[in-house]
């Protein structure tokens, strides 16, 4: 009679499961930031996350800042509507095209923006900062890798 040696119920060792480790530290850092511009702003992270995608790439649509973020749909779009509401990012039509939207940055999203990106690039220098050269290099091949299609 052939046995399993699994036991019925293995749960995962989480402490060694790297989508938990992954979640984990992103969650920890954005957390790290977010706390500072929530207070300040009142811009939940779903929010600042659109306005960084828009910083970068203006005249998107919200389908594209969910592709690019890999963020809820649903989410995305709430977060939009929020920032529109709030004169922080301007929605108009594509070339005339009234099924689809495209969003940027308003002057006061911009401002907004000017003040929280030097914020989440310190905290960025933080944490790289616990590694070496050699290992910030690794990192970034290692994330191309398991990023890359």
């Amino acid at each position: 009679m052939i046995t399993d040696t699994v036991p019925a119920h293995a749960p995962l060792e989480l402490e060694r499961f790297l989508p938990y480790r992954l979640s984990i530290l992103s969650n920890t850092v954005s957390q790290s930031i977010a706390t500072e511009y929530q207070d300040r702003f009142e811009l939940s992270m779903t929010e600042w996350r659109v306005m960084t995608i828009l910083a970068r790439f203006p005249e998107v649509s919200a389908r594209e800042v969910v592709e690019r973020t890999a963020m809820d749909k649903v989410a995305v779009s709430r977060a939009v509507a929020r920032l529109v509401e709030a004169g922080r990012v301007d929605r108009s039509t594509h070339g005339g095209d009234k099924r689809r939207s495209v969003l940027k940055l308003s002057e006061a999203g911009w401002a907004i923006h000017d003040e929280v990106a030097p914020l989440a690039r310190a905290h960025e220098r933080d944490l790289l900062a616990k590694l070496d050269e050699a290992e910030r290099v690794q990192l970034d091949r290692i994330l191309d890798k398991l990023l890359g299609p």
